[in-house]
């Protein structure tokens, strides 16, 4: 039915493995304030532990996942090492996930007569 299609195309088996593995990554709320972060700009495990609530030695475990994944890069000075959000593949990502929870969010109180309300910027209060 659908390959009758014309436009119609899926991704390979290579691309929804590697699809999958990013969103079960980034299906952790440290990791996603991780990535958030980082996406401001380069930061150390010290103080993305801070930003993000958590242990360094947590912060440490959940980069070198998002770095195997590609998700993040580091750059070593020294003792310390500085990580950065890979590419803006993973700006776009990450800000539609949360603009799609902020949608889900404003959706459930939406009455069904107009438009809902804009989404908010994520780090911005309401």
């Amino acid at each position: 039915m659908h390959t009758s299609l014309p436009d119609f195309d899926m991704p390979t088996e290579e691309q929804v493995h590697l699809a999958a593995e990013s969103f079960r990554l980034l299906s952790d709320p440290t990791r996603i304030k991780i990535l958030w972060a980082l996406l401001q700009g380069e930061s150390s495990v010290a103080c993305l532990a801070e930003l993000a609530d958590a242990a360094p030695a947590a912060v440490s475990q959940h980069l070198a996942k998002l770095r195997l994944a590609g998700l993040v890069k580091g750059r070593r000075e020294g003792t310390f090492v500085y990580y950065t959000a890979a590419d803006e593949h993973v700006r776009r990502l990450l800000t539609q996930g949360l603009y799609h929870a902020d949608h889900l969010d404003r959706a459930d109180s939406h009455d069904g007569n107009g438009p809902p309300e804009p989404a908010r910027t994520p780090g911005r209060s309401r």
